[in-house]
């Protein structure tokens, strides 16, 4: 029994000394030490730089915007000058979309909005082409807000198109097929519904006049977002569409200029009413005095 206490004392006093195990404690207690005081000093500089970074790309997205709406050699823009249909055949269409108000509204209906969608390929009708359909603002005549120009002018062709008494008896598939070859005119710019509405289509051009700029400046409630970045956001779509932009804006600002500013002329064939703050037609007016 003595002899086992023995060896017991001899197993302790040859046992390896604690300490060592004391320093390593204080050496890993100091190094989570310095980190914790380096993860202090860098996380501000952590979420400082996230905030950079998410700063600099939102600057980027507004220039590469910005760029893609005003730049004049952007895909979607094609200047006049570079157009392969005559100047002479795009002012004719374009005073066509302006007359269509007169033909199926008003020659000043306050919301002045017209549209003509043409075939430039088929001459059947003459040197610049045929006209499918026609379309202006229908949302106060017909309690539909969403019955602008451009989807009005789509609605006609697409009834025109498919009509099985009609001239082209296309089948609804076709009839979608039938819009790739077709071109645009509006004497306004499209808002962004009708933006969308018109890449869905697949038309080859797009041709309008008055801008969203010059429609805001004069009174006008707009969604400011351009057709050319309705066009920008379209690429993932299998058609493109040919966009070109103010043309003919010496004919087709004036329909716009007259709602929110009295002391503007009335469109030609109207006169201001006795209150001032319409314009009505003159013909109309007269009928009803006599």
């Amino acid at each position: 029994m003595k002899s086992q206490l023995v060896q017991s004392r001899s197993l302790l006093q040859e046992s390896p000394n604690p300490k060592p195990t004391v320093r390593h404690l204080k050496s890993d207690t100091t190094t989570s030490t310095l980190l914790e005081k380096s993860f202090r000093m860098l996380y501000p500089l952590s979420i400082l730089s996230i905030i950079l970074l998410a700063l600099i790309h939102l600057t980027s997205g507004h220039q590469n915007r910005s760029h893609a709406a005003h730049n004049p050699h952007h895909p979607h823009h094609y200047p006049h000058g570079n157009d392969t249909i005559p100047f002479s055949t795009r002012a004719f269409w374009m005073r066509r979309a302006n007359t269509a108000l007169g033909e199926l509204d008003s020659p000043c209906p306050f919301a002045a909005f017209g549209t003509v969608i043409v075939n430039h390929t088929d001459l059947s009708e003459g040197p610049h082409g045929k006209a499918v359909c026609y379309g202006v603002n229908s949302n106060r005549k017909l309690g539909n807000p969403t019955l602008h120009g451009e989807i009005a002018g789509i609605n006609n062709c697409s009834s025109i198109l498919t009509d099985p008494e009609g001239e082209y008896k296309l089948t609804p598939a076709d009839a979608l097929l039938a819009f790739s070859g077709l071109s645009l005119y509006t004497n306004a710019e499209p808002c962004p519904m009708c933006a969308s509405a018109i890449r869905w289509s697949g038309f080859s051009e797009c041709i309008f006049g008055t801008s969203i700029a010059t429609l805001t400046d004069n009174g006008w409630g707009q969604i400011q977002i351009t057709a050319e970045e309705v066009f920008d956001e379209a690429g993932d779509l299998p058609s493109t569409t040919k966009l070109i932009k103010e043309f003919l804006t010496n004919e087709t600002d004036p329909y716009f200029l007259w709602q929110y500013d009295e002391t503007y002329p009335c469109p030609s064939g109207c006169e201001r009413t006795s209150g001032g703050s319409s314009c009505a037609v003159v013909v109309e007016k007269r009928a009803v005095e006599l």
